[in-house]
């Protein structure tokens, strides 16, 4: 059975395609830069594969490093010789391979992007931006940001991570292994091809490039831009034979092409072991999160009940005290504060994999779509953004001022990019790097 977007055709020139909601596009009250930008969209998938790497699923006592050559599926977004009204089917599926009361089940929807384009080279080369799905995910679980942002010019690579989709769900110990590494090995395999002759050749900056994570995605990108392991979690045996320590604090130098990071609801801190029932254990220590030196914006939802929120998702972001870093903070959400929008018709558990239920999920779309655009645009371009990140902390001081009598009357809302009154729900934090006060 598949849940699918269906689009309404008449023959009304105003009535097309176009005209419909597919998922990413601006709702009436879409902040100022969810707005598509002026490339057009094609999307590709390349299949790769990372040589030699440890299969750490099938470690034995008799066999302590068996290797493997580890596939990876990518998406690949990019500026593109598409037309106006340009309309491509994703095919994907959900539910958990490793739970016969969930079985897979296809799910189609559509997008905004021309499938194989011709790239649009008249802005290139352009950063380079990896998306990382959560455990279990897909590739396709975040197309509203990965189009939008390709629109805007950025080549950005969604990978589906083996051992962690919805059809090929492994034991945790994989993804705790692989996600920094898989992330790391896009990027080298994105730079090589970059910098040859085939249909990357020139497309790819390189030395530009920000890392895009969702919850487990999230801890990834977090190690991979520099955060390195504590030491209590090698030790711990959620990974064999301290499979983790070649990411622990000290063990590795950050990959200088990072420039940037957004976190959305990252896995890790002392909340999320705790809500797996492991107390006193965070993947991050002090000296971990003290490694992280680029500008990082992480994204979560004040009722995180996965990854938790004051000793979870907001503890990383207070304890990142060598990055320049955002928080934005969407009140009474839990944690699906990244994916499309949920499959109507699928069952409950499946649809709650992607919903928020004090939010409409399009909504956070927008308005992730705006901070990541005015984030990346900020460091990564240079852009003068700067104004869309300096914001009252919370929204809802900006939307309504105080009279005289006492009473309160609807006043213009002090965050830029918003439409008056309708930046309410949202909380924004920033702090600057340490020294740099």
């Amino acid at each position: 059975m598949a849940f699918s977007v269906a689009l309404t055709q008449t023959d009304a020139t105003a009535q097309t395609a176009a005209a419909s909601f597919v998922f990413g596009d601006p709702l009436p009250d879409a902040p100022e830069l969810a707005a598509r930008g002026p490339y057009g969209v094609g999307v590709r998938t390349l299949a790769l594969v990372n040589p030699d790497q440890l299969e750490v699923l099938a470690v034995t006592p008799q066999d302590p490093e068996p290797r493997y050559d580890r596939p990876l599926t990518v998406e690949l977004f990019y500026p593109g010789d598409a037309p106006a009204g340009a309309l491509t089917t994703y095919e994907d599926v959900f539910g958990h391979s490793a739970d016969p009361e969930r079985p897979n089940r296809p799910l189609t929807f559509l997008g905004r992007a021309e499938r194989d384009a011709e790239p649009d080279a008249s802005g290139a080369p352009y950063p380079l931006v990896i998306l990382s799905h959560g455990y279990p995910g897909s590739r396709l679980m975040m197309t509203y940001l990965a189009e939008n942002l390709a629109s805007k010019g950025y080549v950005v690579a969604a990978v589906a991570h083996t051992d962690s989709t919805f059809d090929d769900v492994g034991a945790f110990a994989s993804t705790l292994l692989n996600r920094p590494l898989d992330q790391l090995f896009v990027l080298d395999e994105l730079a090589r091809r970059g910098a040859g002759e085939g249909f990357l050749g020139g497309l790819v900056d390189a030395e530009r490039v920000a890392l895009i994570g969702y919850s487990m995605g999230g801890y990834g990108a977090l190690n991979a831009a520099g955060a390195g392991f504590s030491e209590a979690a090698v030790a711990a045996p959620f990974v064999p034979n301290r499979a983790l320590a070649l990411r622990q604090t000290g063990a590795f130098e950050p990959d200088p092409r990072i420039k940037a990071v957004v976190a959305f609801a990252p896995w890790g801190g002392p909340a999320a072991l705790e809500a797996v029932g492991v107390s006193g254990l965070s993947f991050w220590d002090e000296a971990g999160l003290a490694g992280l030196r680029v500008p990082t914006l992480f994204v979560a939802g004040d009722q995180d009940d996965v990854s938790g929120f004051e000793g979870g998702v907001k503890a990383l972001f207070e304890g990142a005290v060598n990055a320049e870093r955002y928080l934005l903070v969407y009140q009474n959400a839990r944690h699906n504060v990244a994916p499309n929008p949920p499959p109507l018709g699928a069952p409950f558990t499946e649809y709650a994999r992607y919903a928020e239920f004090a939010w409409d999920a399009r909504r956070i779309n927008n308005i992730n779509q705006h901070f990541v655009t005015a984030f990346l645009a900020k460091v990564l371009k240079g852009e003068p953004t700067g104004r869309y990140l300096e914001l009252v902390e919370r929204s809802n001081e900006g939307v309504w001022a105080q009279r005289e009598d006492g009473s309160f009357a609807p006043e213009h809302s002090y965050w830029a990019g918003f439409e008056n009154r309708t930046a309410v729900g949202l909380e924004f934090y920033h702090r600057p790097a340490r020294g740099r006060e």
